[in-house]
């Protein structure tokens, strides 16, 4: 007797269901890259290190090099990348999330710290917080530009980049969301690296004064 497709629906089901179980699920977006954290704290244990032994050549590495990174991630993201994904379908945007924003979770801020400590130290060092010094005002500018700055990444940047990857974490992700708040990031990077501009020149002069 010739089988009805009734008869062939619980089959069908069970294969669809079998192969639904065999089928490789995508892993959890991780918030914070755990295999970077050891890197992180072995860069912030040489900070403490440095300006604890007042080591003057060590505490300008970390200033030179994590203002340098700082200010070029800053450039990249606003005038490169930001148009590249202006112009990205929703799903490649998404994609694209999953492998940049982890990275930026602990990148930024360990840039602005080390930055940010070693800067200070460097300017107490060489005598450059004293109201005495003939470029104070020249200092007092970049200390204004540099606040805003670090406002603009803990404040802005940062909570967008952790609202993306709990975004990503969902069964089923809103990509209009993603896109705005990439958006968002993506700006406020780009006006941060515009005033990371104005820092180099401000440095400049200072080194030069």
């Amino acid at each position: 007797m010739a089988l009805t497709r009734t008869d062939l629906a619980p089959d069908a089901v069970t294969s669809a269901a079998a192969r639904s179980a065999q089928a490789p699920q995508a892993p959890a977006i991780q918030i914070v890259p755990l295999r970077a954290l050891p890197v992180v704290a072995v860069v912030l244990v040489l900070l403490v290190t440095a300006v604890a032994g007042n080591w003057l050549w060590a505490i300008d590495f970390f200033h030179v090099s994590g203002g340098a990174l700082w200010t070029s991630i800053d450039l990249f993201l606003g005038f490169v990348i930001g148009p590249i994904m202006a112009r990205m379908s929703i799903p490649a945007r998404v994609e694209f999330s999953k492998r940049l924003m982890p990275k930026m979770v602990v990148l930024m801020p360990t840039l602005v710290v080390c930055t940010l400590a070693a800067g200070w130290q460097l300017a107490r060092h060489l005598g450059n917080l004293s109201t005495a010094y003939p470029e104070h005002g020249w200092v007092i500018a970049s200390m204004i530009v540099v606040a805003v700055m670090a406002i603009v990444a803990i404040g802005i940047l940062e909570p967008a980049n952790l609202a993306v990857l709990f975004e990503l974490r969902k069964p089923q992700p809103n990509g209009e969301l993603i896109g705005q708040l990439m958006k968002r990031f993506i700006y406020a990077a780009g006006v941060t690296g515009a005033m990371q501009v104005a820092t180099l020149v401000i440095m400049s002069r200072l080194a030069t004064g």
